[in-house]
């Protein structure tokens, strides 16, 4: 069977003078505002935990915490010597780095204010928040494919992929496999933890699942993601993204274990 041939795809999607629409983009786009919705749709099916319009008024913290700290932990997460040389490029998103970590960061931080001015329990609103970012980690990861970057390392399997800026051999598609797993699977799996097994009474359990799912799918996938050029390969064949993801780990079980200790809120 032949390896696939990855088109070079122009990671522009349409441009207008300078103003330029970018698959990565659109999917930040299409990531927030479908979260968006589905956030005011659990809003107002369980209304025991925010609502809808609280949900509503969260987008344009969520969309900050996002892109600042996206950016901002790309920027001191993998090339901290770089930027800090070059401070005048760390406003240039549109050539690339964006840190999944950093934006979970900035969101939490978005979380924590929103909750203290609103005057809602922080957990009310996270548990929603979690139940819906694998929206846009699923649309981030397609983008990823799309743009031929982020790719896996070489491999022989069937369904090997030649990425044009990889070199001449087939690599894994690690960029699907993390949308399948951080994305489809984890939205179904606390989806269903949400309105099937009630975890709305126990707060910070879906949270929990969240940071859980992601880390040990995140985890999973760099044993075949290619490492960044500027890190490689770590301890004992670890990955930085791997490093990254032990404390969303611990903290994921902590809220778990937390969560299921304490009695439930159910009337």
């Amino acid at each position: 069977m032949e390896p696939f041939v990855f088109p070079n795809f122009d990671p522009i999607i349409f441009q207008i003078g300078p103003f330029a629409i970018r698959w990565y983009a659109l999917a930040y786009i299409v990531g927030l505002v479908g979260a968006w919705r589905y956030g005011i749709w659990l809003a107002r099916r369980e209304p025991n935990l925010v609502t809808a319009q609280q949900i509503d008024d969260f987008l344009v913290w969520a969309t900050l915490g996002v892109i600042l700290g996206g950016r901002l932990g790309y920027v001191f997460f993998y090339q901290p010597a770089y930027f800090l040389a070059n401070p005048l490029e760390i406003p240039q998103m549109w050539n690339g780095g964006m840190s999944f970590h950093g934006g979970l960061v900035g969101v939490i931080t978005a979380m924590i204010l929103f909750a203290r001015r609103r005057g809602i329990a922080l957990f009310a609103l996270a548990d929603v928040i979690a139940t819906t970012a694998p929206i846009g980690l699923l649309l981030g990861r397609i983008a990823n494919f799309i743009n031929g970057e982020l790719w896996g390392r070489e491999t022989e399997v069937p369904w090997g992929v030649i990425f044009p800026h990889a070199g001449p051999n087939p690599r894994h598609p690690s960029q699907l496999y993390e949308a399948f797993l951080e994305g489809f699977v984890l939205l179904i799996v606390l989806s269903c933890l949400v309105l099937v097994w009630r975890s709305r009474w126990r707060a910070g359990l879906t949270s929990g699942a969240f940071l859980l799912g992601y880390s040990l799918s995140r985890m999973a996938v760099e044993t075949v993601r290619q490492p960044d050029d500027y890190i490689g390969l770590l301890f004992f064949g670890s990955t930085w993204g791997q490093w990254l993801s032990v404390p969303m780990l611990l903290f994921g079980l902590y809220l778990i274990g937390r969560a299921l200790m304490r009695p439930s809120a159910t009337p």
